[in-house]
């Protein structure tokens, strides 16, 4: 399997693999993020659920495939990708819960840390700016 791409994995067979609170709370994560998107989960690489994609290209001229939103279960928390990062996003985070952020990356020990709602929203903001980035696909 070629690191971090889609493929044809299933993603129920991985979250049945998962300890059981962590499996319920990935669950939840795939039924949010795929009414948000329109887009089934999909397996990118060994460990990560993604939904829809988009293809971009740097001013290098590299470029590549990559999902539109998706997380990833390790091993102490979540990491929820949020493409676009979160510059646009600072209001929701504020009020959020506890997390951390990377770059692109949402860290959260559990879901019961964050205001779901809030949560939905930012991941359907980050959804909707990716589309306006990007020719996204669905499926």
């Amino acid at each position: 399997m070629v690191k971090n791409r889609q493929n044809d994995a299933s993603v129920a067979a991985f979250l049945k693999a998962l300890e059981e609170d962590r499996r319920a709370e990935c669950g939840q994560l795939c039924d949010l993020m795929s009414r948000v998107t329109g887009s089934p989960p999909r397996m990118w690489g060994d460990s990560m659920v993604g939904f829809g994609s988009y293809h971009y290209t740097y001013a290098s001229g590299r470029s590549g495939e990559w999902f539109i939103t998706g997380f990833s279960p390790r091993k102490d928390k979540l990491s929820i990708y949020i493409m676009p990062g979160f510059s646009e996003f600072e209001a929701i985070l504020g009020d959020l819960g506890r997390c951390k952020t990377g770059k692109s990356c949402l860290y959260i020990k559990q879901l019961s840390d964050v205001n779901m709602a809030r949560l939905e929203e930012l991941i359907a903001r980050s959804v909707a700016v990716m589309e306006q980035r990007y020719d996204c696909q669905k499926g």
